[in-house]
């Protein structure tokens, strides 16, 4: 369910291009890339809560409290727009008009996690782009309740781990609005341009692939500079990166020891940390599930 609910969302979703980032990033940018994520969010829960009630969570086969919770993260969701919008003021972003794939109560529970994944990640990613303490610590409280959602949804709900190892990967703006521009089709024309790069789409064939798996890729081949450069996938898993290399049909083979959420993107380098200047595509995310497990001596 896991992976056909994800390749639906990205097969079904629709690419929106960011206005040209600011040449420099001030903590107003950094709120209002957050509360652009926020609203994602608050969308997501609301739009699917209104489509499926009890009984399409009772059908789907899942305990009558999974409703239940699924409706207090939306409201945490709301209250986190309403609490940047607020911090904000007049210079607020507005919701934007989404596309989610929300075929069923399952292809919701399944793509809720992963989103959640990529708020968490995403505030990581912008901490060091905040001066301001305050805004950094108000940062803090709502990444750790996005980081508490994704693992109530992982572990109680789709049944796999609660967490994705000793460490979450941090994503730079320009990485998750990368995947979450993929759920939205048109935002206001006065909304401010955000502190991000846009990249071209990238898709796996399997959204849940196996170790050593040959998994197909797709995506945009680079023009210009970037055209002749070879490509290899990083994979981003926790606070390291791991690559592999993109054959000339598109292909590549899944590296070992990946875990729970892992982001992927197509990069021209194949060491050290991919920057936006050596990025060749935006961001995909694949799940790689695992049993508790214990290491004996």
């Amino acid at each position: 369910m896991f992976c056909k609910a994800i390749l639906l969302a990205f097969s079904a979703a629709s690419v929106v291009l960011g206005a040209p980032a600011p040449a420099q990033v001030t903590d107003t940018d950094v709120l209002q890339f957050a509360l652009t994520l926020e609203h994602l969010e608050s969308a997501f829960y609301a739009q699917a809560l209104a489509k499926f009630d009890a009984q399409a969570f009772a059908d789907a086969g899942f305990p009558d409290w999974v409703r239940g919770r699924f409706v207090q993260i939306g409201e945490h969701e709301a209250e986190h727009v309403k609490f940047l919008s607020g911090a904000l003021g007049a210079a607020a972003t507005q919701a934007c008009e989404y596309n989610f794939p929300l075929d069923s109560p399952r292809a919701f529970a399944a793509l809720s996690m992963p989103l959640e994944d990529v708020g968490d990640s995403a505030y990581i990613g912008a901490a060091q782009l905040v001066s301001d303490k305050g805004v950094l610590t108000d940062a803090a409280s709502i990444l750790s309740v996005e980081a508490r959602h994704a693992a109530w949804v992982s572990s109680a709900v789709l049944k796999f781990q609660g967490w994705n190892g000793p460490f979450d990967s941090p994503l730079s703006p320009s990485a998750a609005f990368s995947i979450a521009s993929l759920f939205v089709k048109s935002c206001p024309a006065s909304n401010p341009p955000l502190p991000v790069k846009t990249f071209p789409p990238l898709t796996l064939s399997e959204a849940a692939p196996a170790h050593g798996a040959l998994v197909g890729l797709t995506f945009t081949k680079p023009t210009g500079a970037q055209a002749s450069a070879p490509a290899f996938v990083a994979w981003f898993d926790g606070l390291g990166v791991v690559f592999s290399n993109v054959t000339a049909d598109g292909q590549t083979v899944v590296p070992p020891g990946l875990e729970g959420t892992v982001f992927a993107a197509l990069t021209s380098v194949d060491s050290g940390m991919p920057t936006d200047d050596t990025l060749l595509s935006g961001f995909t995310f694949a799940q790689f599930p695992f049993d508790s497990h214990v290491d004996t001596p």
